[in-house]
């Protein structure tokens, strides 16, 4: 997209939030004037408000290679996570009802994730644990950052019913092995079948990927896949992608109310906000390639900089040259009492960034670097 500078200080925080775009913003604008209509109305006003509604679902569907009618429009990335971890304890409740010809234990419901993940995921799965809902399984990355499929894999048992595992980290930038965890996936589903096991269901956090490189749902083989509208240049809402809903796979509401988007998500929904997601997917369909190669250039630009500007010897990578990684995100630790994070950018007054994640204290190490640099 394009680097922003704001009275001569540069923007360079876009894995926490993105400005919105100038088409998006247009976009919002004009919905607001004309598509003021309830949807779920039958006159003009509610008919063109729907009409929006159906062509941002399109062009969102269109981003991630799914169906339109297999997206959800959330408030965002958080909710739209809450909406699958939390729906796995009814879907494993059905599933004991719907083989109530086995011998079933009190065993819980199983969940694999990472030590990486968004608290937007481990905070409700760590919840549902401590209430005593589920078992979880927490997979540490190696020191270069990425999961190791295997060990996903040896931790699955015949209680494991979701799998999470986000598609890229918001702080090392690295890009995980989503596609080849979910082969695997698929492949241990089929025995299971076999073996009266429940399906495991199979989610990514993807709301670093979208807009910076090619999400695909049907190459990544997720059943479930979150999108984030202000980390690609459009608004603060999201959405959730289940593929197949509720035929193939299962989708719980976290609110119940109107039969706002097939009753999975009720409530009027906010049409301007969704026009502006459906823009900003629009302008990732025909612009992706140019994005990508532009922050790219920009990442590589920065880190030869940084190495000059400090030494080679004081600056460190939080992340393997041999991983995939976001072609945006710079990661990096430097070396000296003098160059403690929040102390250089303290000096940097024209310079907009952060030393971990945003929704994190900015003073503090960060855990997750700590974690791949330990």
């Amino acid at each position: 997209m394009r680097l922003m500078v704001y009275d001569m200080a540069v923007y360079l925080d876009h894995n926490a939030t993105t400005p919105v775009a100038e088409p998006v913003v247009q976009k919002i604008i004009d919905s607001l004037n004309d598509e003021w209509g309830n949807p779920s109305s039958g006159y003009l006003p509610g008919t063109k408000s729907k009409n929006s509604i159906a062509e941002a679902r399109q062009h969102i569907a269109l981003m991630i290679g799914g169906k339109p009618e297999d997206i959800i429009f959330t408030s965002g990335g958080t909710e739209a996570n809450n909406m699958v971890i939390f729906g796995i304890v009814s879907y494993y409740e059905d599933w004991l009802k719907s083989v109530s010809f086995l011998k079933v234990t009190n065993e819980k419901p199983h969940v694999i994730t990472t030590n990486v993940e968004h608290d937007a995921v481990i905070l409700p799965i760590r919840h549902l644990e401590k209430t005593g809902a589920i078992d979880v399984s927490i997979i540490h990355v190696s020191t270069r950052g990425c999961v190791v499929p295997q060990d996903i894999l040896s931790k699955i048992s015949h209680t494991t019913c979701l799998i999470t595992v986000m598609l890229a980290n918001n702080e090392t930038g690295v890009i995980m092995p989503v596609e080849e965890i979910g082969r695997c996936i698929k492949e241990v589903n089929k025995q299971r079948k076999a073996e009266n096991l429940i399906r495991i269901l199979y989610h990514t956090d993807a709301a670093q990927g979208v807009g910076k490189i090619q999400v695909d749902v049907q190459e990544l083989n997720v059943d479930y896949l979150t999108v984030v509208g202000h980390k690609f240049y459009g608004p603060r809402i999201g959405c959730l992608y289940a593929r197949g809903i509720g035929q193939e796979t299962p989708v719980y509401p976290l609110l119940h109310g109107g039969g706002q988007e097939r009753g999975y998500r009720p409530g009027t929904e906010n049409t301007p906000m969704i026009a502006g997601l459906g823009e900003a997917a629009r302008l990732v369909c025909e612009n992706l390639s140019t994005y990508s190669r532009h922050m790219k250039i920009i990442r590589d630009y920065l880190e030869e900089e940084l190495k000059e500007a400090f030494g080679e010897g004081n600056v460190i990578f939080n992340c393997s040259k041999d991983v995939r990684r976001l072609p945006n995100t710079c990661s990096v630790s430097l070396i000296g009492v003098e160059l403690v994070g929040h102390v250089v950018l303290s000096k940097c007054a024209h310079i907009m960034a952060s030393i971990g994640a945003a929704c994190h204290a900015q003073n503090k190490p960060s855990g997750i670097i700590a974690t791949v640099l330990k």
